[in-house]
């Protein structure tokens, strides 16, 4: 069967400069099928018929304006994805067609699963690592040098979140806000999200939108990450330029993403206890107390929602499962940050991946101990300790953020904290009796299934030099042990000593800022051994993740623009 694009279809591309000659052998479309099954197709729905009409409607905009992401985060990623795009859209053989679809997939001509492999001819060999946020040609070593003997105040706006560094006519680097630079394509989004403001009756929601659409043209998010904060709606939408991970050389540029979503009132009632504990986790971490914060900034508000769309680098490859924004570590400071849990998502990586992974991995005696719940609440558990832990360092006499210290080792190292921070929080709260003992039994088991899962993400993705980081140190401290058969079990004797040093290791680079350190952890372990490479070969019938047809969405707009009535399921 032909690949049909689904509705996120680029709404509009410019056309940009010729890609470079071929290089290398690619894969034919039989293989490029196989590529793309790798990622198992499922309906995404979510129940909206509660909402009354006008919510609906504005739904519907917000879902237009989350489109819009695609194309921009298509730009932002390298700059001869508008022309590709264009080439493989016109080209209606079978083979055309498979590389379109992996080509949506990967959001660009290179397999983000494996080590960035291209698949398409006349891409570059090696995806670039500036992305497209700086000038073609640059060295980091040029880009870095200008950045330094730049004033302070210039120097934080060319290293900001909301910037691209260019040329001007005189060749010399000069710094572009987004706004700016992606000003067509914003200006639309910004329409959308007031058309959509004018139809929801929310204050909270209307006050978000309406502040995001003027940040989209002011470059000024502030008001409206405040806004987003403050969010209590039934209808859940993220949009904007959040992570960072598409910028490999400084981890500073954000990548424009969105998430509409719908609210689970009851689920999200059932975790908002979680909040009130998180200075008593921060105070009990294993590290120097000078390095723990005695004062956490507001609670951290925990929304459970049912994805109902995703586009940009919300949904490029590995879906999202879960996240925490916003990055500004101002706003986090002053309020804190949002942690949203995609649970329909969720529930669809576990029934597709996660149970047929452990079915495979893991020791028949501990099989029986996965569960969805453990898996659900170390995600939540991940996202909360993204915000515990050191987030500053001192330099010179003042203080920078340890993600400017790290630079390019920031992601990997971030994500490995999350996750092994996040066991020894969940811990923490199974001896303090907020969490039933019974996840004793099944967190650490589920987290290790749940490793073979995320270390398939590819080794040159954060998420999968974490894991793989992870996995390496709990072997060696014997917290893990492989059977002879190749597969794996969990030593409870041994486990939570294991994971409280990898917390300790971790968050003491972050709080030195020791950049030599970092890089020299995740060169020696952030690898796959051959007991995982076999164990991987082994799970070569299962896939990676999930790719989600968003058929409410569908629905959705198809009754926005035909005047239907009736609820879209």
């Amino acid at each position: 069967m032909l690949y049909a694009p689904p509705i996120l279809l680029p709404i509009s591309i410019a056309l940009m400069v010729a890609a470079v000659p071929e290089k290398s052998p690619l894969p034919d479309a039989v293989a490029l099928k196989k590529m793309t099954a790798r990622l198992a197709p499922v309906d995404l729905e979510v129940d909206i018929s509660r909402l009354p009409q006008p919510e609906r409607a504005a739904l519907a905009k917000m879902v237009e304006a989350a489109q819009i992401m695609d194309p921009l985060f298509l730009r932002q990623s390298w700059s001869g994805n508008e022309t590709l795009f264009f080439t493989l859209a016109q080209d209606k053989s079978p083979l055309g067609q498979e590389r379109l679809h992996a080509f949506f997939q990967n959001k660009g001509p290179w397999d983000r699963i494996d080590l960035n492999r291209p698949f398409i001819p006349g891409v570059p060999e090696e995806k670039p690592p500036s992305g497209n946020f700086y000038p073609a040609g640059a060295t980091k070593a040029d880009l870095e040098k200008w950045m330094k003997s730049l004033p302070e105040a210039r120097r934080q706006q060319a290293a900001g979140f909301f910037t691209t560094i260019r040329r001007d006519a005189a060749g010399k680097f000069q710094i572009v806000p987004y706004s700016v630079e992606y000003q067509g394509e914003l200006a639309r989004a910004a329409a959308l999200l007031r058309e959509a403001a004018q139809l929801a009756d929310e204050p909270t929601l209307r006050d978000f939108l309406t502040k995001r659409a003027d940040a989209f043209l002011s470059n000024d998010y502030y008001a409206s990450d405040v806004a987003w904060m403050k969010l209590d709606a039934s209808i859940e939408p993220t949009i904007g330029p959040y992570e960072v991970y598409e910028d490999e050389w400084l981890n500073a540029k954000a990548g424009f993403e969105a998430f509409i979503a719908v609210r689970d009132d009851a689920e999200t009632a059932k975790l908002a206890r979680f909040s009130s504990e998180l200075q008593e986790i921060e105070n009990n971490l294993p590290i120097d107390p000078k390095f723990r914060n005695p004062k956490l900034g507001a609670l951290a508000p925990i929304r459970v929602v049912n994805s109902l769309f995703s586009s940009g680098d919300g949904n490029r490859g590995v879906q999202t499962a879960a996240y925490n924004l916003p990055n500004d570590e101002k706003i986090v400071k002053e309020m804190g940050s949002k942690r949203t849990m995609l649970k329909n998502v969720q529930e669809l990586k576990f029934q597709k991946v996660l149970q047929p992974i452990a079915n495979v991995a893991l020791a028949p005696a501990d099989q029986k101990n996965v569960s969805f719940d453990a898996f659900f609440t170390h995600i939540l558990m991940h996202e909360l300790m993204h915000g515990l832990g050191p987030h500053e360092v001192a330099a010179g006499g003042k203080k920078v953020t340890v993600r400017e210290k790290l630079q390019d080792t920031y992601s990997a190292l971030e994500e490995a904290k999350a996750d092994i921070s996040g066991l020894f929080a969940m811990q923490r709260l199974i001896d303090k009796g907020v969490l039933d003992k019974s996840f004793e039994r099944t967190m650490y088991t589920t987290f290790l299934a749940g490793s073979f899962r995320s270390i398939r993400f590819g080794l040159t993705e954060a998420h999968g030099k974490g894991v793989a980081l992870q996995i390496n140190w709990l072997l060696d401290k014997g917290a893990y042990k492989v059977a002879p058969d190749g597969t794996f079990s969990v030593d409870a004797a041994k486990v939570k000593e294991g994971v409280a040093s990898l917390t300790t290791e971790i968050m003491t680079i972050q709080a030195t800022g020791d950049k030599a350190k970092a890089a020299n952890l995740i060169a020696k372990m952030a690898i796959a051994r051959p007991e995982v490479k076999r164990m991987l070969d082994k799970l070569s019938d299962v896939p990676v993740d999930i790719e989600p047809h968003f058929v409410t969405a569908e629905k959705l707009l198809a009754e926005a623009r035909g005047g239907q009535s009736g609820a879209a399921r």
